[in-house]
């Protein structure tokens, strides 16, 4: 339990149930609930597994298309890749374990995610970690952060999934709350896949894999479901304990057992462990079950029937697996758990899987943001030279290489990535075949707290813009929205904005919603995090031979701006490392010209006609121009464009949306500058490749050695061991 009720507080609100759910589990039940029957309602009516709060507010997203096989409602969403094939992908959050215990709350993580996809019948491809944390110059952070990547890396690197992308950013918000997201990819066959709940009455349900203890107890509502305090530290047996060989060997099982046509259905144990397994199952078939509890394996003694059945360790004799027959699906809906021959729990599957709380929260629009908003960044003249503001945003932590994190990931491993971390979007290619899947996470949390219906609208252009720059055609996101608390009514109207926008971006960029997470209650004492969604988003790359990356492949190449630039600096990177605030207003977002511009970028890509490309983001074209050069190894020389009417440093860091920066391939300027026309996105010449220097001529030079040294070593620095022990 989270804690011994008192007289103070039952033992209902001691699992998180409000006295309007008990009262509910009461009607249900036509009884009082005993302890067991409460601690499985207290798991699988929390908001991790119910979404009480937000389910009002996901309904409202696109969520169907003709690439999409299946949608939300299952462990994770599926694209139809063509050619039999098909793409299976899911987001997910484990930040509260992380903030307890960083590395097996990341590893785990990474565990739960892949099992995700296992689950539906996929061989799990690919994973990506999208990562927040406070600033690095507090020792806590910096505990943090270095544990949790050691904890993805660990147990990814274990069980043979490589780490292809992902993304890491710092906010004073996350010092008490790191957010961590873990996105996975598989690939199946249409035939293979597992979406459908087959079977019913007498059908046999197996617990395959390790023994369950008693770490993972609860976590859903103890750490899931609310926000983190100074105690946080007894809630450490919540942290589940993760054994990536085990699970390396559940893979290749389910895998086997799969391709021989013997399986029904699988199911992952999910938030509220056993409980949730066979409650979902039984549900979706619409039968009951028989649980028996005296054939879980354990490895610990003594374990009570609600230990058991919350548990969240990870689980034939061909793989060294255990195998144990635990329940049986019946007729009549009631799930029967029985421990020592006894029934301990009675209750109606679908009452636990189906028929949690919906709740409509009131919302109310926080009157800080009309504050943020005034204190624009345009009016704020620039408060050093240009040369210097370059390098200070381009070395920021927010802007700078991850790859201090990403070198500890195994990203080759099963030999299918094409492009792993440090690109626009990741490239996995689909085994024995050209065809290959980009992917690409991103969120920007200054914009979703500035405006969080522009946050949202910009997540999901961002990632499938970073899709596009490949070559690929973006086909469908997953999303895992982060907040804090939903109790809070400033905090659901963030919510709701923010779902607002992802799903106006999701249907004017033809990327329909197949599934995803909300993680709330992500708050301690006064601080909350920005609102964050990560969207994930795929596409699908017809010839991975035709990708197209990010760095400057060779001097003497033209340079074109595509898309058009207005001075914005509301939440930048600029304003964050230079001016040491965020506020004003983000760059407005027209979604008609985003989708001209992605449908050029692919249209681009097929034609083989660019060198390289880069999307605009964080930094703007400075930090584009400089990624590119630093990725290729050959600097540039550019010019801004006279018309533009800009001061310097605002045309250089303005962080206007839906732009991207191309390089032609030798001789093919002019057939670029055609398609633009036709697609009628804005071209812009800026300047040639080559040379060892980033020059904005009339402005600034910067070596690119130079660049080099800011932009890889600012994290380095920062995480050294004289730093850390400080």
């Amino acid at each position: 339990m989270t804690k011994a009720a008192t007289a103070e507080e039952p033992l209902h609100r001691a699992l998180g149930l409000t006295d309007d759910e008990l009262a509910a589990i009461e009607a249900r039940l036509g009884r009082a609930p005993n302890r067991t029957e409460l601690a499985m309602f207290a798991a699988m009516w929390s908001e991790h597994c119910s979404y009480k709060s937000s389910k009002v507010h996901l309904r409202t997203l696109p969520t169907q298309g003709p690439q999409i096989l299946v949608g939300p409602g299952l462990d994770a969403g599926v694209v139809d890749l063509g050619e039999g094939m098909a793409c299976v992908f899911k987001i997910e959050s484990h930040s509260h374990p992380s903030a307890i215990e960083p590395f097996q709350g990341a590893a785990t993580g990474v565990g739960g995610i892949v099992r995700d996809i296992l689950s539906m019948g996929a061989r799990p491809a690919a994973l990506l970690d999208p990562l927040r944390f406070g600033p690095l110059d507090e020792g806590r952070n910096r505990y943090l952060f270095a544990g949790v990547v050691a904890g993805i890396g660990g147990y990814g690197n274990s069980i043979g999934v490589p780490t292809v992308g992902g993304e890491v950013k710092f906010a004073p918000c996350h010092s008490g709350n790191p957010t961590v997201n873990v996105l996975c990819l598989g690939f199946a066959s249409h035939d293979a896949l597992l979406p459908v709940a087959r079977g019913g009455e007498g059908n046999v349900m197996v617990l395959i894999g390790a023994a369950t203890g008693r770490d993972g107890i609860g976590g859903v509502s103890v750490l899931a479901s609310r926000t983190l305090d100074e105690r946080a530290h007894e809630s450490r047996p919540s942290v589940q304990i993760g054994d990536p060989f085990a699970e390396n060997l559940l893979i290749e099982a389910c895998m086997e057992l799969a391709s021989r046509g013997v399986l029904r259905g699988l199911q992952d144990l999910g938030g509220a462990g056993l409980t949730c397994a066979v409650s979902e199952s039984a549900a979706r078939r619409r039968v009951g079950a028989d649980l028996d509890l005296d054939a879980v394996p354990l490895r610990e003694p003594g374990m009570e029937p609600f230990e058991i059945l919350t548990s969240k360790s990870e689980v034939c004799l061909r793989w060294g697996l255990a195998a144990t027959a635990v329940a049986k699906l019946r007729g009549g809906g009631q799930l029967y758990v029985r421990h020592g021959k006894t029934v301990v729990a009675k209750v109606p599957a679908r009452a636990l899987a189906e028929e949690g709380p919906v709740y409509e929260r009131p919302i109310r629009r926080p009157a800080w943001i009309a504050r943020l908003r005034e204190e624009d960044p345009l009016k704020s003249p620039l408060p050093l030279p240009l040369a210097d503001a370059f390098l200070a945003v381009l070395g920021s932590p927010n802007v700078a290489s991850m790859r201090w994190a990403f070198e500890q990931y195994d990203s080759i491993v099963q030999g299918q990535t094409v492009a792993g971390p440090g690109g626009d979007a990741a490239i996995v290619r689909l085994e024995g075949t050209v065809r290959a899947v980009a992917v690409s996470t991103d969120g920007n949390g200054r914009f979703g707290l500035l405006d969080p219906y522009l946050g949202g609208l910009h997540a999901v252009a961002e990632s499938t813009r970073n899709v596009a720059t490949t070559g690929a055609t973006p086909l469908a996101i997953t999303n895992c929205l982060n907040f804090g608390s939903p109790e809070r009514p400033e905090v659901m109207w963030q919510f709701a904005e923010t779902v607002r926008g992802i799903g106006d971006a999701c249907r004017a960029l033809n990327t329909p919603v197949t599934g995803g997470n909300v993680s709330f209650y992500n708050e301690s004492g006064d601080s909350a995090v920005h609102p964050t969604p990560i969207i994930g988003a795929v596409g699908l790359l017809e010839d991975y031979r035709l990708l197209v990356r990010s760095g400057f492949p060779d001097g003497g190449l033209l340079i074109y701006l595509l898309g058009s630039t207005h001075p914005e600096l509301g939440g930048s990177a600029y304003a964050d490392a230079v001016l040491h605030r965020v506020s004003g207003k983000p760059p407005d977002l027209d979604l008609e010209a985003e989708a001209s511009l992605q449908r050029l970028l692919v249209a681009c890509g097929r034609a083989d006609l660019l060198a390289a490309a880069h999307d605009l983001s964080e930094g703007g074209l400075a930090v584009a121009l400089a990624e590119s050069a630093i990725a290729g190894g050959i600097g540039c020389s550019v010019s801004l464009p006279i018309d533009w009417d800009l001061e310097p440093h605002i045309g250089l860091f303005s962080e206007s949306a839906s732009r991207a920066v191309v390089v032609p391939r030798a001789g093919q300027g002019a057939a670029v500058e055609e398609l633009a026309a036709q697609h009628g996105v804005p071209i812009t010449y800026l300047g040639l490749t080559g040379g060892s220097t980033i020059s904005f001529t009339g402005l600034f030079d910067v070596p690119l050695s130079d660049a080099i040294v800011e932009y890889e070593g600012a994290i380095p620095k920062l995480m050294s061991p004289r730093r850390t022990q400080n």
